[in-house]
C-alpha cells in the first residue's frame, strides 16, 4: 500500500475506535501496529480526545503526515469490538485493502440497539437504583416514568445541541422537576430516591474510567481532558438539580 493509503486506513479505523469509546492508549497502539504491518518502518502517533495526528516513515526515506479532528465521542462497544478484530487481522493475517474496506464498513454500519430499547433500559436502571438506595415500589415506578422522560430529553438535546454537557444539564432539570411534581400530586412522599435513581443514569462513569486509564498509561493530556469533561458533566447535573430545587422555588 502507498503511504497515503496506509495513513488513511489506519486513521479511519483509529478515529472510529476513539469515537466508539476506546481509551487513547489502545488507539495509539492499534494505529502504530497497523501502520507497521502495512509497510511503514516508523510510526509517530499523537492523540488527544479531539484530535489524531499520525506520521509514517517509509523505507525509501519519505515522511507522510495526516491529522483528523474528532468532533464527538460516544460509546459503542459492538463497533469497537469489530474494529479491534479488524486491527488484529491487519497485523496478523495481512488481509488485502479491499477486505479491509469491506470489514471497516461492516463495523461502522453495525446494527445498533433500537431507540425503544434504550428508553426501556433508562427506565429499568432508574427504577433499580431507586430500589437499591432504599426507595419503595411506588417510588421505583415513578422513577421508571421519569427515566423515560430523561432519555427523551437526551434524545432531543442530541438532535438540537452539539454539546452533550448541556444535554445532561437539561436531563437533570427534567428529572428533578418531575420528581417534585410527583410529590405535589401526592404520588410519593419523598423526592430523594427518585432523583438519585435518575441521576445515576447520567453519571459519566465510562468517561471517568477512561480518564483514569489514560492517566495510568502515561497519556496525561488525554486523561486530564477526559477528567475535566467528566467533572464538567457532573457539575452540569448538579446545576440542573440546583436550578429546580432552589431557583425554581421547589426546595423542601
Amino acid at each position: 500500500m502507498l503511504p497515503e493509503q496506509i495513513l488513511t486506513c489506519a486513521l479511519d479505523i483509529g478515529e472510529q475506535m476513539l469515537i466508539s469509546g476506546a481509551e487513547v492508549h489502545r488507539v495509539e497502539d492499534s494505529i502504530n501496529r497497523m501502520c507497521l504491518a502495512l509497510g511503514a518502518v516508523r510510526v509517530d502517533v499523537f492523540i488527544i480526545t479531539s484530535s489524531i495526528v499520525v506520521t509514517v516513515h517509509t523505507a525509501d526515506g519519505q515522511t507522510h503526515t495526516q491529522t483528523r479532528r474528532v468532533v464527538s465521542i460516544g460509546t459503542n462497544y459492538e463497533k469497537l469490538h469489530l474494529l479491534n478484530e479488524l486491527s488484529r487481522e491487519i497485523c496478523e493475517k495481512g488481509i488485502t485493502q479491499k477486505e479491509i474496506e469491506q470489514k471497516f464498513n461492516a463495523a461502522v454500519n453495525c446494527k445498533k440497539f433500537p431507540l425503544w430499547f434504550e428508553f426501556v433500559c433508562y427506565a429499568v436502571i432508574a427504577g433499580a437504583f431507586t430500589l437499591f438506595f432504599g426507595g419503595s415500589i411506588i417510588e421505583a415506578l415513578v422513577s421508571l416514568s421519569v427515566g423515560v422522560a430523561v432519555r427523551l430529553g437526551i434524545f432531543f438535546c442530541d438532535k438540537l445541541l452539539s454539546n452533550k454537557i448541556f444535554g445532561k444539564f437539561f436531563s437533570a432539570v427534567v428529572a428533578t422537576f418531575l420528581a417534585f411534581l410527583a410529590v405535589k400530586l401526592g404520588w410519593i412522599a419523598d423526592v430523594d430516591k427518585v432523583i438519585i435513581g435518575n441521576i445515576m443514569t447520567l453519571i459519566p462513569g465510562i468517561g471517568l474510567t477512561n480518564a483514569l486509564r489514560d492517566l495510568f498509561t502515561g497519556d496525561s493530556i488525554a486523561g486530564l481532558l477526559r477528567s475535566i469533561e467528566a467533572v464538567l458533566t457532573a457539575l452540569a447535573i448538579a446545576a440542573g438539580y440546583f436550578l429546580v430545587t432552589v431557583l425554581g422555588g421547589f426546595a423542601l
